[in-house]
């Protein structure tokens, strides 16, 4: 017991250490977005459910953070890291042991009798090369274990986020792929329509064989467009069940139109030094200059002596019977040091590669922070100008419109060319097609920058 509490004093008394001071580097962007959009507050105090209030988008949302097969292997490698945290956690503390032994031998020493056969057996607790981290080794290791099982975690974090946005923009693509669907259903069904008057005017030698070939022509765009648009519908949905990691369910709640959609567009943004709290990808760069940092003072630490200990207590007898009387007590304590004197230059590299490699961490670090504000000013910048240009867009629409109609009225009375009516009709499908896309770019840019700002994690 003696030896024990001697072990554990010097444990306790072994809490030096050798890890240079943590220095973050200054905010390599600015103190302010470009954008005047910028807002006090910030998006990311939203939940997904207040940022994505669609109910089928919901259900989809929650379908993949239960079934996604990289969110869940992110969640095993935050397992697997804190298990490496652990083991190294662990070194730091004797290891005690229970053994249990005994020995039979013929003895052939001149001193036992000939053919003489020697019995041992022997019971108690060992601690086997405990070294005395005296110099904060051990303490510089586990704390770099630490940091990589806490950037896994922020790793987890920002594989959620971004599969909470996968998952938004996958079903923006297919609301879109189903609406241009429509659209051009309807669009189809009206120049067939168009077609078949045309042809019927023809045998009535009403019209001529032109007509009836750019009728032809604009039906046959149309059904190209059909096909496209049920390409992108069948696209849109296989990724969807991708991320979701099962089949898209039947009692999936209406879809919300794209023009309804309650997708936030105005989002606050807050700061950039509020990013270094609220994106997981910064945060996980952080505890990687963390990491990086602490194994520094582990190769400083081992150019420093070691000492380990090991000690045994129990019993030793050469009768199993009596093995456990008072007078078979038996210990060792073993103490050992060792110095580095000569590697071969191996102690000098390995600090240097320490070094090398936590500059390349600040280098991570400082990228990861302007990789996110750059995120962050082009989604401003994009929500800033997509309002203004859908609100242009529906005049467009609507400008389309009327030029289709009046041309079907001067078309019927015979003052337009069937040339005419086609680059009408064509205008107004293309300007409805042009404002769907542009209301799905509005909303996944929304996405974007609440992504952006490292929203969406509860």
């Amino acid at each position: 017991m003696r030896v024990m509490s001697i072990s554990v004093t010097l444990a306790l008394l072994s809490a030096c250490s050798m890890n240079p001071p943590l220095v973050k580097p200054a905010l390599p962007v600015s103190s302010s977005y470009a954008s005047s959009a910028a807002q006090p507050g910030n998006a990311a105090d939203l939940g997904w459910r207040q940022m994505l209030t669609d109910p089928a988008l919901q259900h989809l949302v929650e379908l993949a953070l239960e079934n996604n097969r990289d969110l869940r292997e992110a969640t095993l490698n935050v397992a697997a890291v804190q298990a490496q945290y652990q083991i190294q956690d662990a070194s730091r503390y004797p290891a005690l042991d229970a053994t249990a032994g005994g020995t039979r031998q013929r003895a052939s020493s001149p001193e036992a009798p000939a053919g003489a056969i020697q019995k041992q057996s022997s019971a108690g607790l060992a601690i086997n090369a405990f070294e005395l981290d005296l110099f904060g080794r051990l303490r510089s290791l586990s704390d770099a274990a630490m940091a990589r099982y806490l950037a896994s975690v922020e790793g987890q974090r920002a594989a959620r986020l971004a599969l909470i946005a996968a998952v938004a923009d996958a079903y923006l693509e297919q609301r879109l792929a189903e609406e241009q669907m429509l659209l051009t259903q309807s669009t189809l069904a009206d120049w067939r329509v168009a077609l078949d008057i045309t042809q019927r005017l023809h045998r009535a030698q009403q019209r001529g064989g032109i007509d009836v070939a750019q009728a032809a022509g604009q039906v046959a765009t149309a059904e190209a467009d059909m096909h496209a648009r049920e390409r992108a519908l069948r696209l849109a949905r296989n990724n969807l069940e991708l991320l979701i990691g099962a089949p898209m369910p039947a009692s999936l709640p209406q879809g919300v139109p794209l023009a309804q959609q309650p997708v936030m567009t105005a989002l606050p943004a807050g700061l950039p030094s509020d990013l270094l709290v609220r994106r997981p990808d910064i945060m996980q760069a952080e505890q990687g200059l963390v990491a990086a940092n602490a194994e520094i003072g582990a190769a400083r630490a081992a150019f420093f002596p070691r000492i380990s200990l090991t000690a045994t207590m129990g019993f030793s007898s050469a009768e199993m019977g009596g093995l456990f009387r008072s007078g078979n007590r038996s210990w060792s304590f073993a103490p050992q040091i060792s110095q580095p004197i000569f590697h071969g230059g191996q102690l000098r590299a390995e600090l240097q590669l320490a070094k090398v490699r936590d500059s390349i961490a600040v280098v991570q670090y400082e990228k990861a922070i302007q990789t996110a504000f750059r995120e962050v000013n082009d989604a401003l910048a994009s929500n800033e100008t997509y309002q203004h240009q859908i609100v242009a867009q529906q005049r467009v629409v609507d400008a389309a419109a009327l030029r289709e109609r009046l041309s079907k009225l001067r078309y019927g009375a015979g003052q337009d060319s069937r040339l005419e009516l086609l680059d009408a009709q064509r205008q107004s499908y293309g300007a409805q097609s042009t404002l769907l896309d542009l209301r799905r770019d509005q909303f996944k840019s929304a996405i974007a920058l609440y992504k952006a700002l490292g929203g969406g994690v509860s």
